[in-house]
């Protein structure tokens, strides 16, 4: 089992529904690093496409 974020009100659990609001919950881990990757261009290009709709997060 892995530890999940709810996406609505941000509270954890292990469970798939938020049992606080019942809202769908995420894992909060990065995936693992690969220097094989298959899907790291995907990844790129969805992050290149979201920042350039200005909808990303400057870090």
């Amino acid at each position: 089992m892995k530890m999940k974020r709810c996406r609505s009100c941000g509270e954890y659990t292990l469970k798939e529904v938020c049992p606080h609001c019942g809202g769908r919950t995420g894992v909060i881990y990065p995936p693992k690093f690969s220097p094989e990757d298959k899907y790291g261009a995907y990844r790129r290009k969805l992050k290149r496409e979201l920042y350039s709709r200005g909808s990303g997060e400057s870090k």
